[in-house]
């Protein structure tokens, strides 16, 4: 990437960068283009940061400190790191980076920035974090529960992007753990709980000896504290081995709650007058769908048709880890329920997949959301049943999906699909926009339209017209050398879009992590829609407008950053793609900032052979800012350094020992070290 002016340049394609989301755009011919508008956003903390942080290792050893500008000491660890940082606020007085009046950021500037740490996922400070749980909208708040080894952690948010982390909600007692359930809010206390008053009520699966039972807890001070019901299990186990994972809706017309939860490979349903007392009314599912393995965490609520008046049902079903489907997934029905009874439009057989990828799971919607936005929006849990605890980001485990907003859609051929939009939300989190407009692309094309554009975090908007024989991939996370990216694939022919993460990075710790995943998608018009979350450790695909999801955790290096684009068969015409570098939702920075801010170092360590060289890779964040480096060698009788091509260094192994390499900016003001292990090779 080449900065002159305030113009990003993307190979022969050069971006004028004027505002959030206003661009100038020059074509691959240097023709202006479409000038904008725009006042930047005042930066945060600006990069000049204090502190110092030591980030997670891999195999046992420390990744290299990194050192932001000033002296300071690590803040002590989990909720007093928040500190006392404020919502950051520009030249206009309106809170920058879209963050919720009264959010307060992490004082630490180290702060999850630990390698894989997700940036504007959540996930959790310590522990583990798997299926989401009681999630609710309730007085100005969204609340996030989810398993946190079977107990429910929490966190708290006003805008469904920046989280406060709250104390573990529901601990095992007596009863047993508490396992996944789901939440809502008794407006009119119809549980006697309240005194007359709103509260909530969560319900939930109580696991002990293997007997499952469901059970409820009531809390009056916004979720902050709760009391389990002193009746509990309120539907004691029937004699069944699976019996789990409670979803609650209020059905309006008549006037009850009802039940929607796991039985082995299908759902029963219950209706209460009160949460307390509850009547099976219908099974469903022993002949419908996939049976792959057990069914979980259902839910249940009714979706509008796009384009249309009309509205239906919709029930959702997780499927456990099984050989067949190579891992856990989830399924989804579209048909009818009156309160007692669901039925399926669809033939018993066809079997409708969530998403594609091998990381949603357990996905369960919001309850209460006030109908003047009307909206259902749900996450699931990025991770899978093969591998659910075995990654690679040490203390912590687990982060959530972006949040996804849910209609149905009369898609030709197929009938009523579930679409899934990405938060509306999300692009409060946009940087400055670098577009590349209409370019045709070509097998052996000289020219990456991408070239240039780096990133870690952020979203990737393409538009692109296929033809026939065609095949198309986007590359991401890739590695200066290319040895190392994510892959998203279309090709026209099959009608297949795929995601590869063969060579995505880390992938030891599960035997099949190194995978390709793929989903049929037709397209109209050969018009090729993708909007891309990528974040330190995660992508998610939506296709055409949400039609088609792929969801995917990888684990790749720090200093992994490229984006390409190319037409590996066939023809196809670029119309537009713009790309958009997210701002975190954790610690007050600005993504827009040029002033360097953190160095990363592509590993935590380096063995080298006396005589022998290895290379080393390394990024400025952000990457508006320059990426040279100054190197130097503790000890350069043990290993030297020297700068190398793309702000990264070689180190060559001098004498038998260990030491330590630093990567300095051109001030001196940020740096970042790296181990050295140097061995003899007799």
């Amino acid at each position: 990437m080449r900065k002159a002016a305030g113009i990003w340049t993307i190979g022969a394609v050069a971006v004028v960068l004027l505002g959030w989301g206003a661009v100038t755009v020059l074509n691959h011919s240097g023709e202006m283009r479409g000038a904008g508008q725009g006042t930047e956003a005042a930066a945060g903390l600006n990069g000049r940061d204090a502190g110092k942080g030591v980030a997670s290792g891999i195999g046992g050893r420390d990744v290299g400190k990194e050192v932001a500008a000033g002296a300071g000491e690590q803040a002590a660890a989990g909720a007093d790191r928040r500190g006392t940082g404020t919502v950051g606020r520009d030249a206009t007085g309106k809170t920058a980076t879209g963050a919720s009046a009264g959010f307060h950021y992490a004082s630490d500037p180290n702060y999850y920035t630990e390698t894989f740490r997700p940036q504007y996922h959540l996930s959790p400070e310590s522990g583990n974090m798997s299926d989401p749980n009681g999630m609710v909208y309730f007085e100005g708040e969204y609340h996030q529960f989810y398993q946190n080894s079977g107990q429910w952690g929490h966190a708290v948010s006003k805008d469904l992007l920046h989280w406060e982390h709250l104390p573990v909600a529901l601990a095992r007692d007596s009863l047993g753990e508490i396992w996944s359930g789901s939440a809502v809010v008794d407006a009119k206390d119809t549980s006697g709980f309240f005194g007359g008053k709103a509260g909530l009520v969560a319900i939930f699966t109580h696991f002990k000896g293997g007997v499952q039972s469901q059970s409820i807890a009531y809390s009056s001070d916004k979720g902050r504290t709760w009391t389990k019901y002193e009746g509990n299990p309120v539907i004691p186990n029937p004699g069944l081995k699976d019996f789990r994972d409670p979803k609650v809706i209020w059905y309006a017309p008549t006037k009850s709650w009802v039940m929607v939860v796991s039985v082995d490979n299908r759902v029963r349903f219950y209706t209460s007058p009160d949460l307390k007392t509850w009547t099976m009314t219908s099974e469903f599912g022993s002949d419908q769908g996939s049976h792959a393995a057990v069914w979980e965490c259902p839910d249940l609520f009714e979706l509008p048709v796009e384009g249309s008046k009309a509205k239906r049902w919709v029930l959702t079903v997780s499927i456990g880890n099984n050989t067949a489907t190579k891992g856990s997934t989830a399924q989804y029905f579209v048909g009818t329920f009156d309160g007692r009874t669901f039925k399926n439009d669809n033939a018993p057989s066809d079997v409708l997949w969530t998403d594609y990828g091998k990381d949603f799971y357990a996905a369960v919607s919001y309850s209460d959301i006030p109908a003047k936005d009307g909206r259902r929006i749900w996450l699931g849990w990025m991770s899978n049943w093969r591998y659910p605890f075995a990654m690679p980001t040490g203390a912590w485990n687990g982060s959530m999906s972006i949040p996804r907003e849910l209609t149905l859609r009369d898609v030709a051929g197929q009938g009523l699909r579930l679409v899934q939009q990405p938060l509306k939300e999300l692009t409060a989190l946009r940087g400055q926009a670098a577009v590349v407009e209409r370019t045709p692309l070509a097998p052996g094309g000289a020219r990456n339209l991408f070239d240039g554009l780096k990133g870690t975090s952020y979203e990737l908007e393409t538009e692109l017209t296929v033809q026939p024989d065609a095949q198309v991939d986007v590359a991401l996370r890739r590695s200066a050398d290319g040895a190392q990216a994510t892959v998203v694939s279309y090709d026209a022919a099959a009608g297949v879009l795929s995601v590869d993460r063969t060579h995505a990075g880390v992938s030891t710790f599960e035997k099949g992590f190194a995978e390709k995943v793929s989903a049929p998608l037709t397209l109209q018009d050969g018009k090729l829609k993708l909007r891309l979350y990528v974040d330190s450790a995660s992508l998610e695909v939506f296709a055409n407008d949400g039609e088609t999801v792929v969801s995917s955790i990888m684990f790749p290096d720090p200093t992994s950053s490229g984006l390409s684009i190319e037409a590996v068969k066939g023809g196809a015409v670029l119309e537009r793609a713009s790309f958009y570098p997210l701002q975190t939702v954790w610690r007050q920075e600005d993504v827009n900032s040029d002033t360097p801010q953190r160095i990363v170092l592509s590993k935590a360590s380096v063995d080298v052979p006396v005589g022998g060289s290895q290379s080393v890779a390394a990024g400025v964040l952000p990457y508006r800012a320059p990426q040279g480096l100054m190197w130097e060698s503790d000890n350069e009788a043990i290993a030297k350094v020297s700068a190398s091509a793309e702000g990264g260094a070689a180190v060559t192994g001098v004498g038998s020992g260990s030491t330590v390499i630093r990567a300095k900016t051109s001030d001196g003001r940020i740096s970042a070290s790296m181990n050295i292990f140097v061995y003899e090779t007799k």
